[in-house]
């Protein structure tokens, strides 16, 4: 059985695959591409906003190129890597890189549904083998008061999540109803990722 490598530096990745019982190690991509901030408009759009295949595009690009950097690096193992994109009103929010650019962000997503998207890409490089997947998920929050946004950035759990929260902690508290798969916008759609992992000849189970 081919060792497994998960080519991403998210804890709550790591965290999913120790979740299902899987043995892997951890390889970080150097320079890994990470959105960041309030993207208004995608590049080469010809209109306004982010679309949602535009938005699932950018997502499995970014995922795709980290799995080859790894899979170049780890040729005899099977590597995992994904991409997790939040779009709302045709606006990408990235990782804040500000308290105030969280706050401004979740003021977005106040009583809005939002679409998180999270590409995965599974490669064997020995074997010349990759599969890419996406799974979007649509998010509804309940209207959030200053207050409260103010009190959630102050935890500082924001601070490194793409949308500026983190479903699987306090933010659980915003959640109306959600329409897709929970562990995509955790950061890495579980069942997908089993049969990806099947698909290369990789049992799960």
């Amino acid at each position: 059985m081919p060792p497994l490598v998960l080519a991403s530096a998210s804890p709550r990745r790591a965290e999913l695959l120790r979740q299902v019982g899987l043995t892997f190690e951890v390889w970080l991509p150097a320079g890994e591409d990470e959105t960041r901030g309030v993207v208004p408009a995608s590049p080469g759009a010809s209109g306004p906003g982010w679309t949602l295949d535009a938005v699932r595009a950018r997502a499995r690009g970014a995922a795709q190129d980290k799995a080859r950097r790894a899979a170049d690096a780890k040729p005899d193992a099977v590597v995992i890597a994904a991409d997790t994109m939040v779009v709302v009103d045709g606006v990408v929010l990235g990782k804040p890189a500000t308290p105030r650019e969280a706050e401004e962000m979740l003021h977005r997503l106040s009583g809005r549904t939002h679409h998180v998207t999270t590409a995965v890409v599974v490669a064997h490089g020995r074997r010349a083998v990759t599969l890419a997947e996406d799974a979007t998920t649509a998010v509804r929050f309940r209207p959030l008061r200053t207050e409260e946004i103010l009190r959630y950035v102050a935890t500082g759990e924001p601070m490194d999540k793409a949308g500026a929260y983190g479903i699987q902690g306090r933010a659980a508290l915003f959640v109306e109803r959600l329409e897709g798969d929970y562990f995509g916008v955790v950061g890495l759609p579980l069942a997908l990722l089993g049969r990806m992992l099947v698909a290369v000849g990789m049992p799960v189970l």
